[in-house]
């Protein structure tokens, strides 16, 4: 048998090849991965010579992967995955709880889940290692199929054509947590507020402040249903600006619940519940037996706890 027909790959040999596709050199790499650049150099070379052909070839001062090397990179998370789910099995019949676990989540989630959930973690479960970086879910997503997070925490809104959790997420285990309410920001005051319950359809002469082209698809349709295009004067992406806006009376806007919650509201500015069916769904994305390893799936749990709190 030569070997080609039996390879002998090892996932270590695997995130060394993953590492050199995302970086785009061994030094970049070895940086990522923590290694001296000539421990990966020595990896790669005793996997080409396993495999009897070479993964990269060299393009002036920089190094891009063969055709080989591309279908090791493109299989690689799904077995890192699967022999990490492997390790965290025979891990918990040790009763170990203990590991490294990478969470993407989005902005609104930074100053309400995210410090909780480092506490919780400290607290009961002080072996596991949380890093944590913020991500747009369609970033996340793609951060957990490139296998650059091992968690991403993400939303979607009803009716959302851009939902990331669709074709994109394809192969991934996506799971719903829970909700956060979508509030009405206006200025304090606003005919719209008088009955504590606010008509959309009431609003259809305001300016809006809206979110980036790509963020405000759910502001788009809540204004279609009630009957109206939006008058967009400003769009930001910062939640503390669009109460700024609000407060000092430049237009009206919504925000999901969390992202209120996460600093002080502003002096002028009220805000109102819209109705339940337009809230937004908290998800939670893996890969596939990644809740099988069990710093993970005690981070899970305890994400979904406090999303529900």
């Amino acid at each position: 048998m030569s070997a080609l027909d039996d390879p002998d790959l090892d996932a270590h040999a695997l995130r060394v090849v993953k590492a050199i596709a995302d970086e785009g050199s061994i030094t970049g790499a070895a940086v990522a991965l923590g290694y001296s650049q000539p421990a990966v150099s020595q990896q790669l070379k005793r996997l080409e010579q396993r495999l009897g052909m070479p993964l990269v070839e060299r393009v002036g001062r920089s190094v891009r992967l063969t055709e080989a090397g591309r279908i090791l990179a493109r299989h690689a998370p799904a077995v890192t995955s699967a022999l990490d789910a492997a390790a965290g099995e025979l891990a918990e019949i040790r009763g170990l709880r203990s590991g490294r676990v990478r969470l993407a989540g989005f902005p609104s989630a930074s100053p309400t889940i995210v410090p909780r959930l480092l506490a919780e973690l400290d607290a009961h479960h002080s072996g596991i290692a949380l890093s944590y970086f913020e991500a747009e879910p369609p970033e996340a997503v793609a951060a957990v199929r490139e296998d650059r997070a091992d968690i991403a925490l993400t939303f979607s809104y009803p009716g959302d054509r851009d939902d990331p959790h669709g074709e994109s997420a394809h192969g991934l285990a996506v799971h719903a947590i829970g909700t956060d309410d979508l509030l009405a920001v206006l200025p304090a005051g606003h005919p719209a507020a008088e009955d504590g319950a606010v008509d959309v359809s009431a609003l259809a002469d305001e300016q809006w402040i809206a979110g980036c082209p790509r963020c405000r698809g759910h502001l788009l349709e809540l204004c279609a249903r009630a009957g109206f295009e939006p008058r967009i004067a400003f769009e930001t992406d910062n939640f503390v600006a669009v109460e700024g806006f609000v407060a000092q009376g430049i237009g009206v806007a919504t925000l999901p619940r969390m992202a209120v919650a996460s600093f002080p509201r502003f002096p002028g500015v009220v805000t109102l519940p819209l109705p339940p069916s337009e809230a937004r769904t908290i998800h939670v994305v893996t890969a596939h037996g990644a809740d099988r390893i069990p710093a993970v799936r005690a981070t899970l749990e305890a994400v979904a706890r406090l999303v529900a709190a």
